[in-house]
């Protein structure tokens, strides 16, 4: 019997041993094939599990391997690397790295042209939607689907993401941001509050539950609005309405806290492993789960009432193309119950935590560099006035002010350095090569190739970008630097048109993601929204909501980095300039540092419990900021 085992194991091993190096070699054939310098790693970097265990394969590998085979290509093995290693990669390998590895070919990519290439050729370079199909754990939507069921799902969906809407989201923005500034004046200690990150995505939560589900979600102490519908009423609650043990709120919390728990555990060990974290992601899926299917029964109910003006309801509006009749019959185009809660589920991950970690980020940045905060608040001055009210704001006259001001610049620099996606994932079709235009040169990817865009790479890339010695590292440029003040700088070439035309229009905001009078980045080199027809369908959307908020919060209020680790504010009210100055360096460095540690789970954001205290203070009460230049 030992020996039956034995045998039946060394048969195992050798199968492996054999397909292992046939893979490699035949990986490593495939990127000769196309001409460029390659590398070869010994495992597929790029599965959840491989990046999951790189602390055991990558010290193996370096033990093994002589240094000479690793010593480039290591970087990009290791977790988060396209965000923490930023350029560097492809500064020593080139703009193209081309890595082979026993069961996969990869080729990630800072090229601005390749970018624009592969982003405009939708069906030569399909999504990989094997690293969709997870996110499907709800319905398919937009996002897990390409061919014919893509179009649909794009047409459907970017009904809602027109002007007219944009202009609600607006004021439900300077709403949100108006609470949340609220809430932290009521609840932040002397000291200041460890909550930003929490709290802004609770503001992005409250606006994407209204533009998803006209649900309108209120912070503790405010009134539900005089407009809120009573029948959804009860699911803004801060108390589980029946049939409920979460509410609204923490079901959502919930969903994106245990996210990875959710989209990677078989659903049998889900449902009945003892651990805490299983039991809090299965209760979180249950209740949202039903929440979504009474959002559904009662949207189905206003559209057989007749009700056919939608508004900013995604939802509603998903429901109404497939339930209201059309001249007498259907809708054209039906989506299946599932599809219109898959794509709820997907408006509200992409709408919720990506726009909420670009306003924390924003915020943190704007402590971090008091004289670029004052040269927001002179612009918000000058564009909306010190002492307005922000719901008089008018969306059409100001928001296109607001993006080509110092306002768009704070965005456009946060997407820069921290976007919410660091690399765009594609590959070519699984039965037929593509060929490209790399540096002037025509080369064959293989099918099945992988192609990494790396977005916080080509946003760095010193052949695109204008850059100036740092002031913060002493660096020759400053591209890894936060400098909003970089948008006001010369375009490098004009990339306003392109040889390669989209004939086909699948809805949604077409215009440019930066206003048309500041830096035009070099196209290629800035894709926060990825580009292309597959672009984020609802960036029009985002763009607005950070514009607003930020212009609430700094009109009349400055954000500062908390310092009462150190000093209380009655030792700093006794400090003199540079003393202060001394205080405040402090705790930007710790700020820095902390900001450094970001991570790619699902989006970039800080983990593991990592925060950067923070306080809210009136214009002119700052202790620090409203002088001191770094």
């Amino acid at each position: 019997m030992l020996s039956s085992i034995l045998l039946v194991g060394g048969a195992f091993v050798a199968w492996f041993v054999i397909k292992y190096i046939a893979g490699l070699r035949r990986n490593i054939a495939l990127a000769k094939s196309t001409g460029l310098p390659y590398q070869v790693v010994p495992v597929n970097r790029i599965n959840n599990i491989t990046q999951a265990f790189s602390f055991i394969w990558i010290p193996l590998w370096k033990f093994f391997v002589p240094k000479k085979y690793w010593e480039d290509v290591i970087e990009v093995c290791t977790p988060s690397w396209q965000y923490r290693k930023q350029f560097a990669p492809f500064a020593k390998m080139g703009e193209n790295i081309l890595i082979a590895s026993p069961t996969s070919l990869m080729l990630h990519t800072a090229n601005p042209e390749l970018i624009h290439e592969i982003t405009s050729r939708r069906e030569d370079f399909p999504k990989p939607l094997e690293f969709y199909r997870i996110l499907a754990m709800f319905g398919t939507n937009v996002v897990t689907t390409e061919g014919a069921t893509w179009r649909m799902h794009r047409k459907v969906t970017s009904a809602s993401f027109n002007e007219k809407n944009a202009a609600l989201v607006f004021k439900a923005a300077i709403d949100q941001a108006e609470g949340m500034t609220d809430y932290w004046l009521k609840t932040q200690r002397a000291g200041g509050f460890h909550t930003v990150e929490h709290d802004t995505m609770s503001w992005a939560l409250n606006i994407i539950s209204y533009v998803g589900f006209g649900l309108r979600l209120v912070w503790p102490g405010q009134p539900l609005p005089v407009d809120a519908d009573s029948r959804m009423a009860r699911f803004a609650s801060f108390e589980p309405p029946n049939g409920h043990t979460l509410t609204f709120s923490e079901s959502i919390g919930g969903i994106l806290k245990h996210l990875l728990a959710l989209l990677l555990t078989p659903t049998f060990i889900l449902n009945h492993a003892p651990f805490r974290m299983f039991k809090e992601a299965k209760e979180a899926r249950e209740n949202y789960d039903l929440y979504m299917q009474e959002f559904l029964q009662e949207k189905v109910k206003d559209v057989r009432r007749g009700e056919k003006d939608f508004g900013m309801d995604i939802m509603g509006s998903l429901v109404a193309t497939s339930y209201q009749d059309n001249q007498g019959g259907k809708s054209s185009i039906q989506l299946k119950d599932s599809e219109i809660i898959g794509n709820a589920f997907i408006m509200f991950l992409a709408g919720h935590e990506t726009t909420a970690n670009v306003m924390h980020f924003s915020l943190l940045e704007l402590a971090n560099n008091p004289a670029a905060q004052r040269r927001l608040q002179q612009d918000i001055d000058t564009i909306l006035g010190r002492d307005s009210d922000p719901a008089t704001w008018n969306y059409e006259e100001k928001v296109n002010i607001m993006q080509a001001s110092m306002i768009g610049a704070v965005m456009n620099e946060t997407l820069r350095i921290l976007p919410p996606v660091v690399e765009v994932p594609k590959k070519t079709s699984p039965t037929k090569a593509q060929t490209v235009t790399i540096d002037g040169v025509k080369r064959t990817l293989p099918p099945n190739t992988y192609l990494g865009l790396c977005v916080s790479a080509g946003s760095r890339n010193p052949r695109c970008w204008p850059g100036r010695p740092s002031k913060i590292t002493g660096a020759s440029d400053d591209l890894n630097d936060w400098v909003p003040e970089r948008w006001f700088r010369p375009s490098l070439r004009d990339d306003k048109q392109s040889d390669i035309i989209e004939e086909e229009d699948f809805g949604g905001y077409a215009g440019p993601d930066t206003s048309a009078s500041m830096f035009r980045p070099v196209r290629g080199s800035y894709i926060p929204f990825s580009d292309g027809a597959r672009s984020c369908l609802g960036r029009r959307l985002a763009i607005v909501e950070v514009l607003a908020a930020i212009a609430v919060i700094f009109q009349k209020y400055s954000i500062e980095n908390a310092v009462d680790d150190w000093a209380s504010n009655e030792e700093v009210a006794r400090m003199d300039h540079a003393q202060r100055a001394t205080l405040y360096k402090k705790a930007v460095q710790r700020s820095r540092e902390t900001m450094s540690k970001a991570e790619t789970r699902v989006t970039l954001k800080l983990h593991n419990g990592d925060h950067v205290p923070l306080r809210l203070v009136k214009r002119g009460e700052e202790q620090f900021v409203n002088w001191l230049d770094l």
